[in-house]
């Protein structure tokens, strides 16, 4: 049993790499909402579940015109990213920013209004869909060319899609770490981060940047959803409830706020995940289950916060006097 085990154990490895890249992704809208604003956005859970519902119209309704899966995934992609954007923007506008401009500094008040939000949002997509199909839990298309199989070392496979996770992971990463670091936009978004005041005392709208923020934030969020919804095939009006808690989670695993700490949180916790629900029942011998997966990922978190509270890769945060 040992050496079966063992040989399956690269599998177990790439299939937590891919639930991480899924964590990771969302976890990237968390941290540049709370790297500009401090503020945990739990309305991003429903910005990820609108990404995925939007991708599953996309290819309702493009694909008797498009034939080619690819194109109609990138189609999903884009347009799926942009209706995440542009919902998080308006969460921004007619939500967060009324809140900040009378001044609240009880961090309830957001939280309580995040969690809102998300309420809404579930039952609005629920009633949208209700009322247009009749139906709440919507299926992605299967297609062939996303199935396929290519055979790895170690006696490994990879399917297509699992390949576009990943590529698609890297390059979010990638363009979100050139985005803040070497673009003008990249550093009014740390300018206002750093010091609202002075930041507008210098020329920055900082509104215009938060609403920016809250755009990439979302449409990240949103293409995660079509990954999303492209892995596991189906989405309903509640799917953004658990992987947005959990990427969450690998947030603050991996030090929310750091860039590169989202990634590795979202890693870590999707292999903690995997390789906890895989072997679980083994070594009890079926006497705790897959279902008992979480709390390896959880426990952890909470070890990781009673000795590095700022996460994996954040930094200590001294208070300002």
């Amino acid at each position: 049993m040992d050496g079966a085990l063992l040989e399956i154990l690269p599998s177990v490895i790439l299939e937590g790499l891919l639930v991480g890249c899924v964590y990771a992704m969302i976890a990237l809208g968390y941290t540049m909402v709370y790297g500009v604003l401090g503020l945990i956005n739990f309305a991003h859970s429903e910005v990820f579940m609108i990404g995925a519902v939007t991708g599953v119209e996309v290819f309702r309704y493009l694909s008797p015109h498009v034939e080619n899966p690819f194109l109609l995934l990138i189609l999903a992609t884009l347009i799926g990213g942009s209706v995440s954007g542009l919902t998080a923007i308006a969460i921004e506008r007619l939500a967060y920013r009324p809140l900040r401009k009378r001044g609240y500094t009880n961090r309830l008040v957001p939280l309580i209004t995040a969690i809102g939000i998300s309420f809404f949002l579930q039952d609005l997509v629920r009633l949208v869909e209700g009322l247009w199909h009749s139906e709440f839990y919507m299926n992605y298309p299967s297609y062939a060319e996303l199935e396929e199989t290519h055979d790895l070392p170690l006696a490994m496979s990879i399917q297509v899609k699992s390949i576009i996770v990943i590529a698609v992971t890297i390059l979010m990463l990638a363009g979100l770490w050139v985005l803040v670091k070497k673009t003008r936009l990249g550093k009014a978004i740390r300018a206002v981060a750093q010091d609202t005041s002075t930041a507008s005392l210098m020329g920055i709208d900082p509104d215009r940047i938060i609403a920016r923020t809250f755009f990439i934030g979302g449409f990240l969020g949103g293409v995660a959803g079509v990954m999303f919804g492209m892995m596991y095939t189906q989405v309903n009006p509640f799917c953004g409830f658990i992987p947005g808690i959990k990427a969450f989670t690998a947030a603050v695993l991996g030090g929310i706020g750091s860039i590169p700490g989202a990634m590795l949180g979202g890693i870590v916790l999707g292999q903690l995940e995997t390789l906890g629900g895989f072997y679980l029942p083994f070594f009890t011998d079926g006497a705790i289950g897959t279902e008992y997966k979480d709390i390896f990922g959880f426990l952890i978190l909470v070890l990781l916060l009673l000795c590095r509270p700022q996460g994996l890769l954040g930094k200590a945060q001294k208070d300002k006097v």
